[in-house]
C-alpha cells in the first residue's frame, strides 16, 4: 500500500488538507476540556493533572501530524484512519475532566488506542516489508506498545500511584524521540530517515495554535455571556480580546515565517522539527491555556483583587507564553533575544504587582507587557526577523 504515502516531491508544496482541518477541531475541545480540568482544580495537584492531561492530548496530535507530512489523505485508507484518530480522540477528550478519577481507563486507554493504532497502520499497512519506513513505523509502534502498558496499569490504580505511572509513561514517550526510537537488538535509525515536508509541517504546527486561540476566545465568550453585563467586566472581555490578538501577533509575525524558513535551510531539519516544534510547541500551547484560564479569572472578578493562586495564574499564562518565544528563538538561532526574556520577567513582576490591585489592573499591565514586546521586535534590530535576515546561510544549517 505504498500508494498511500505522497510523493516525494509533494513535500516542499503540501499544504493541510480539509480532512486535517476537520481532524483538528476535536482537540478545540480537547483543550476547553484541559482549560476547565485547571480552572476547576487551581492547586499544585490541578496543575500537575493538567499538565499530564496536556501532554498526552498533544503529544497524540503530534505524531498524527507527523504521519500526515508523508501520507496522502485524499486516499481512501488514509482517510478511514484520521476518522477512526478522530472518534477515539473525541472519546479521550470526552474522559478529561474524570481522567483521574472514573473515567481514568477511558482517557488512558483511547490514548494508547490512538498511538497504537496509528503506528500499526504505518507499520503494517502503509510501508513495504523489508523498507525503512516499516522499520522506523516498528521502532516506534514498539515503544507505544511498552509505554502503552504503564498507561494503562496507571489507569487501574488510584491515587499518587497513578500519577507516578503517568509521569514515568510520559517521560518515556517524550524522550523516545531524543533516542530516535532505537529498540535493542535493532539498528538505530538516524534522524534524516524522517521527512519534513517544510511548509505542510510549519503550517499544521501553526494551525495547531490557532486552535488553541479559538478555544481562549470560546471560554472568555462563554464566560461573560453566562454574568451580568458591567462596566468593568466589558473592559476585562476586552482586554481579553486584546490579549489574545497580541499572542496571535507575535507568533504569526516571528515563529511561523521564521521557523518555515529554517526548517528549509537546515541541514538536520528532522532534528529542528523535533526539537523547535514537536517539543517547544507544547509550551506555547500551555501559555495559552493558562492565559485562557487568567482570562476567564478576571473576567469574572474584575474590580477584585484576586487571591495569590489566582494572580499566579493570571501572570504565568504570558510569562510561559513569552517563555515559549524565548526558547524557540534561542533554538533556532542560538541568540537569547532578549526582549521576549525582559518580557517574560516583566509578567512575573507585574504578578507581584497583582497581590495588591484589582484583577483588571493586572490584566491591562500584562497586555502593557505583550504590546511592548510587539513594538520592539518592529522597532528593534535584534528581534527574531531581523536576527534570522542577518545570519549567514551556514549558521543556519546547524540545525
Amino acid at each position: 500500500m505504498g500508494y498511500v504515502r505522497r510523493r516525494l516531491t509533494d513535500g516542499a508544496s503540501q499544504r493541510a488538507s480539509t480532512l486535517e482541518l476537520f481532524y483538528d477541531l476535536v482537540f478545540v475541545f480537547a483543550i476547553t476540556q484541559v482549560s476547565h480540568l485547571l480552572l476547576e482544580h487551581l492547586t499544585w495537584a490541578g496543575v500537575l493533572q493538567s499538565l499530564i492531561v496536556l501532554l498526552a492530548v498533544y503529544w497524540s496530535w503530534n505524531y498524527t501530524t507527523w504521519t500526515t507530512n508523508e501520507l496522502d489523505t485524499e486516499t481512501v485508507p488514509v482517510r478511514l484512519l484520521l476518522l477512526a484518530l478522530m472518534l477515539v480522540s473525541l472519546l479521550m477528550s470526552v474522559a478529561i475532566p474524570q481522567a483521574f478519577e472514573a473515567h481514568a481507563l477511558l482517557f488512558a486507554g483511547s490514548y494508547v488506542a490512538i498511538q497504537v493504532g496509528r503506528h500499526s497502520f504505518l507499520t503494517f499497512a502503509a510501508a513495504d516489508s523489508g523498507t525503512v519506513e516499516r522499520e522506523r513505523a516498528g521502532s516506534i509502534l514498539t515503544w507505544f506498545v511498552v509505554v502503552g502498558m504503564l498507561w494503562v496499569v496507571g489507569a487501574l490504580l488510584d491515587g499518587p500511584e497513578r500519577v507516578v505511572l503517568w509521569l514515568l509513561a510520559l517521560a518515556l514517550d517524550y524522550c523516545a524521540p531524543l533516542v530516535t526510537y532505537w529498540v535493542p537488538g535493532r539498528r538505530r535509525l538516524p534522524p534524516a530517515t524522517w521527512n519534513v515536508g517544510t511548509v505542510h509541517f510549519a503550517e499544521r504546527f501553526g494551525l495547531f495554535i490557532i486552535l488553541a486561540l479559538g478555544e481562549s476566545i470560546v471560554l472568555t465568550g462563554a464566560t461573560i455571556s453566562g454574568l451580568e453585563l458591567t462596566p468593568s467586566r466589558i473592559l476585562a472581555f476586552i482586554g481579553a480580546f486584546l490579549g489574545a490578538a497580541a499572542i496571535w501577533w507575535l507568533y504569526f509575525t516571528s515563529v511561523s515565517t521564521i521557523g518555515e524558513r529554517y526548517l528549509e535551510i537546515s541541514e538536520n531539519r528532522t532534528i529542528l522539527a523535533r526539537d523547535a516544534y514537536t517539543y517547544l510547541h507544547v509550551v506555547f500551547v500551555a501559555g495559552i491555556i493558562l492565559s485562557a484560564v487568567g482570562d476567564e479569572l478576571v473576567i469574572a472578578h474584575p474590580t477584585e483583587v484576586l487571591p495569590p493562586y489566582e494572580v499566579a495564574a493570571v501572570a504565568a499564562g504570558p510569562a510561559v507564553y513569552l517563555f515559549a518565544h524565548t526558547l524557540f528563538g534561542y533554538r533556532l538561532t542560538g541568540v537569547v533575544y532578549k526582549m521576549k526574556l525582559f518580557g517574560t520577567l516583566a509578567c512575573v513582576a507585574v504578578g507581584f504587582v497583582g497581590l495588591l490591585v484589582p484583577a483588571l489592573v493586572l490584566a491591562g499591565l500584562l497586555i502593557v507587557v505583550l504590546v511592548a514586546v510587539i513594538g520592539s521586535s518592529h522597532l528593534a534590530p535584534s528581534s527574531v526577523e531581523a536576527e534570522g535576515e542577518a545570519l549567514p546561510r551556514s549558521s543556519l544549517r546547524k540545525g
